[in-house]
C-alpha cells in the first residue's frame, strides 16, 4: 500500500507504526522526524510565514481564508505523480493542515482515485485512537493495538504518578497575537500531567479572547504554546508580549515558573503528545519526575 500523508501528526503516525515504508508523500508542514523530510510534498502554504510576527501571520491566515477559502493548496501534479492508495488527511482545523474538502476536491480529478481517511481528533483518546485507525486503514490492526497500547500506558504512569498531589493552577496560552485559549487536547494534558487548567475547553477550540479575560488571573504556572511554533520561535514571540505577560502572571514570572512549549508536542493531534504531557509532569511535580523537563520540550521563559 502506498500511503501520502497531508498532515503532519499523521506522518508521524505512520512511523510510530512503523508504517514509514508505505509513505510515499507528505505535506508542506511535515517536519518530523527527520528520515521523512526528503519525501515528495504534495501541499503548500498560501504565503510566507518566514519573519511574520504571531499578529502578522494572523492576518494572512485570515485574508487567506477570505479570500480563497483554505491557507493551503495541493500540488494536484505532483498527487497524482505519488499514486497513493491511502490519503490521511484532517477534519480538526481549517488553517493548521490542509481540510478534508480540499483533499477530496483534488482526488476526485484522478483516473483512479484513492481512500481518503480524514483524521478528526479532538482529545487525547481521539489521538490514541486516530492511530488504530490509520493501522486499520494500512491493513495492520495488530500494530495499531500494540503501539495504542504503549500510548495508552505511558499516560496512566504520569497520572498516577500525579495523583495525589496538589494540582498548580496553569494558564495556558495557544497563540499571543491576538491571545487563544487552548482547546481540544491542550486542557486535558494540563489535567493528565497533574494541573489544573484556567482557561480553554478541553475537547472543544482554540478561541480568541481578549487580554482583559486573563488579566488578574495571577496563575501558579505560565504555559506559552504558539501553534506550529519550534521553542525558539515561541520564545521570541513571549519576549515579544513582555509585558502583558509579566502582569498577568507576576508570581510565575517571578519565580521561575513560566515556560514555552515546542507547539510539536502539544497542538499537533499525534504521538508526540504523550511526551508533551510526560514533560508537563515533569515541569509541574518534579519531585515525582526527577530530571525536570526536557528542555527540547518545555522550556522556562522569563
Amino acid at each position: 500500500m502506498r500511503i501520502a500523508s497531508l498532515l503532519s501528526s499523521a506522518t508521524e503516525i505512520v512511523y510510530e507504526l512503523g508504517l514509514e515504508d508505505r509513505l510515499v508523500a507528505i505535506s508542506h508542514e511535515c517536519d518530523w522526524p527527520p528520515e521523512a523530510l526528503g519525501l515528495p510534498r504534495l501541499s503548500r502554504v498560501r504565503f510566507d510565514p518566514a519573519g511574520l510576527t504571531s499578529g502578522e501571520i494572523d492576518a494572512e491566515v485570515r485574508r487567506c481564508m477570505l479570500e480563497f477559502g483554505s491557507v493551503y493548496e495541493i500540488d494536484a501534479r505532483a498527487l497524482a505523480d505519488s499514486r497513493p492508495d491511502l490519503i490521511l488527511t484532517q477534519a480538526v482545523c481549517e488553517v493548521c493542515a490542509v481540510p478534508t474538502p480540499s483533499v477530496h476536491e483534488a482526488v476526485a480529478r484522478l483516473s483512479d482515485p484513492p481512500r481518503v481517511l480524514s483524521l478528526d481528533a479532538h482529545t487525547l483518546e481521539e489521538i490514541v485512537a486516530s492511530v488504530a485507525q490509520v493501522a486499520d486503514a494500512a491493513g495492520e490492526p495488530a500494530r495499531g493495538e500494540e503501539t495504542t497500547a504503549r500510548l495508552r500506558a505511558r499516560i496512566s504512569r504520569v497520572r498516577e504518578a500525579v495523583a495525589d498531589r496538589p494540582r498548580p493552577r496553569v494558564l495556558a496560552l495557544e497563540w499571543l497575537e491576538p491571545p487563544f485559549a487552548p482547546g481540544h487536547w491542550i486542557p486535558e494534558m494540563i489535567e493528565a500531567a497533574g494541573g489544573e487548567s484556567l482557561i480553554g475547553a478541553a475537547g472543544g477550540h482554540s478561541v480568541e479572547i481578549p487580554w482583559a479575560d486573563v488579566e488578574g488571573m495571577d496563575p501558579d504556572r505560565l504555559l506559552l504554546v504558539p501553534c506550529g511554533y519550534a521553542l525558539e520561535q515561541a520564545r521570541e514571540d513571549a519576549d515579544r508580549a513582555r509585558g502583558r505577560l509579566h502582569a498577568l502572571a507576576p508570581r510565575a514570572v517571578a519565580g521561575g515558573d513560566a515556560a514555552v512549549g515546542h507547539s510539536a508536542y502539544f497542538s499537533r493531534s499525534g504521538p508526540r503528545v504523550v511526551a508533551g504531557i510526560e514533560a508537563l509532569a515533569a515541569w509541574l511535580h518534579p519531585d515525582a519526575f526527577p530530571g525536570g523537563a526536557d528542555e527540547a520540550i518545555l522550556a522556562r521563559w522569563s
